[in-house]
C-alpha cells in the first residue's frame, strides 16, 4: 500500500464559487430577541458570513495547514487522508488519534506539536508519540464511500491496518473523542494485541448503553440527565441517522446553512458560557468548516450516523474491553459519566476530571489534555516494543 506526501491546494474556481454564493446568502427571519433559543443566532451568522466574504483568508490557513506533514493512501479500495508527525525524543509511542463530528482532523492540531516535541514545551522529550490523525472516510480530504456500511467499527480496521501494515507500527496507542472514541474502543476490542493503551475524552457509544441492573444512584442521575440532555440536543443526530441524504441537499448548496448547522454545535458543546469566540475564534471556525466545504463531505459525513445506526453490531455494547484506559473527563462536555458506569466495560486506569473544557478538548484546553495524555501512556511505554507473542 503506497504512501503519496498529500498538499492542500484548493482550487480558485471552488473559492470563487463560494465567494457568489456567500454574496447572494438569503438570511431568514428571527424571534425579536431569541439570542440563541431557536437555533444559530442571525446576527452572529451575518457576521460570520461577512467575515467569510471579507476578512478569512483561507490561503493563509491553508499554508498553516501545510506545515504539517499530509500524506495519503489507499486501504481495502479507500482512499485514507492522514497527518504523520513524527515525535522527537529517544522512543516515540506511536499513536492514532481520531476525531468526530461536526469537527475533522483539524481538532487535533493545537495538540500535535505538544504531543511530537513535549520537551519544546517544558516537558520531558521521553514522553514524545509519533502522532498519526486520519480523517474518516467521509471526512474531509479521504475518500467518501458509496457503498453501505462504512460504520465505526470499520474505521477501526481501516486504522489497524493503517497503523500496522502502511505505517509498520507493530503495536500503538489509540484515542479520540465523539464518534472517534467510538472507532479506538472498536479498535482496541479487535485488536487487543496491537493497542497498547487506550485515552478517550467521553465514553461515545457508550452512554447510549443498553438496560443495566444494579445501576448505582449515579448512574441513574447520568441516565436521566443523558435523556434529557437528548430531548433538547438530539435532533441532529435523529435526523443525520434517519434522513441524512434529505439534509445534505441544503447543506452541501449553501455555506451559510452549513455554517449555521455546524458552529451552533461548537457554541452549545463548549465551555464558552455562551460565548463562542471565548473558545474559538471566526478563523478557527471558518477553517474547520472550509474542510467540509472544500471537500464537499457534509453528506458522506453525516452519513456516518445512518450507518453506525442501521449496520453497527451493537453486541460490542456487552463486550469488556481489557486494553488499558485512560479517561480525561471536561465539564462541559455534554454529560460528564460517573466512573462506575464508564469502569463496567472499560479497564480504567487513570481517571482525571478537569477544571475546564468542553467536547472540543483538544482545541479547548490542549495542554491539559496533553499532559493527560503523556502521564496515562507513561508506565505503558515498553509495551509497544514488546512481540506480539509476548502480549498475548
Amino acid at each position: 500500500m503506497p504512501v503519496q506526501s498529500f498538499r492542500i491546494d484548493i482550487p480558485e474556481p471552488v473559492l470563487d464559487d463560494l465567494r457568489e454564493r456567500l454574496i447572494h446568502t438569503r438570511f431568514p427571519d428571527e424571534v425579536e430577541g431569541s439570542g440563541w433559543d431557536y437555533g444559530t443566532n442571525l446576527s452572529y451568522m451575518e457576521e460570520i458570513v461577512d467575515h467569510w466574504l471579507n476578512r478569512f483568508d483561507w490561503r493563509a490557513r491553508e499554508e498553516e495547514l501545510n506545515g504539517h506533514s499530509h500524506f495519503r493512501t489507499e486501504i481495502d479500495g479507500v482512499g485514507i487522508h492522514f497527518i504523520h508527525e513524527r515525535g522527537r525524543g529517544p522512543d516515540p509511542l506511536p499513536l492514532v488519534l481520531t476525531h468526530g463530528w461536526p469537527d475533522s482532523f483539524y481538532r487535533y492540531l493545537k495538540l500535535i506539536p505538544l504531543l511530537t516535541d513535549p520537551a519544546r514545551f517544558g516537558g520531558d522529550p521521553a514522553d514524545a508519540f509519533d502522532v498519526v490523525v486520519p480523517s474518516m472516510p467521509g471526512y474531509g480530504f479521504s475518500d467518501r464511500p458509496h457503498d453501505r456500511g462504512m460504520t465505526s467499527k470499520r474505521i477501526g480496521g481501516l486504522w489497524a491496518t493503517l497503523m500496522t501494515d502502511v505505517l509498520g507500527y507493530e503495536r500503538f496507542a489509540a484515542g479520540g473523542g465523539d464518534i472517534g472514541s467510538g472507532v479506538s474502543q472498536l479498535l482496541a476490542l479487535a485488536h487487543p494485541d496491537r493497542v497498547v493503551g487506550l485515552h478517550l475524552t467521553d465514553p461515545g457509544f457508550f452512554s447510549l448503553g443498553a438496560n443495566i441492573p444494579d445501576l448505582s444512584e449515579n448512574e441513574r442521575r447520568y441516565l436521566d440527565a443523558i435523556q434529557e440532555l437528548w430531548m433538547r440536543e438530539g435532533a441532529y443526530s435523529m435526523v443525520q441517522s434517519t434522513k441524512p441524504q434529505t439534509l445534505a441537499y441544503g447543506l452541501n448548496d449553501s455555506p451559510a446553512g452549513l455554517a449555521a448547522w455546524i458552529v451552533e454545535k461548537f457554541r452549545s458543546w463548549s465551555d464558552c458560557g455562551g460565548d463562542i469566540e471565548r473558545r474559538f475564534s471566526k478563523d478557527d471556525l471558518l477553517t474547520n468548516i472550509m474542510i467540509y466545504w472544500a471537500t464537499e463531505t457534509i453528506a458522506s459525513s453525516v452519513r456516518l450516523y445512518y450507518e453506525n445506526v442501521h449496520a453497527l453490531p451493537l453486541d460490542f455494547l456487552e463486550q469488556r474491553i481489557d486494553v488499558p484506559m485512560g479517561m480525561a473527563v471536561f465539564p462541559k462536555d455534554f454529560i460528564p459519566p460517573p466512573r462506575e458506569w464508564v469502569e463496567r466495560r472499560l479497564n480504567v486506569q487513570r481517571w482525571t476530571e478537569m477544571p475546564r473544557g468542553g467536547h472540543f478538548t483538544a482545541m479547548e484546553e490542549p495542554e491539559l489534555l496533553a499532559e493527560d495524555i503523556r502521564t496515562f501512556f507513561r508506565p505503558l511505554r515498553a509495551e509497544h516494543r514488546k512481540p506480539l507473542e509476548v502480549s498475548r
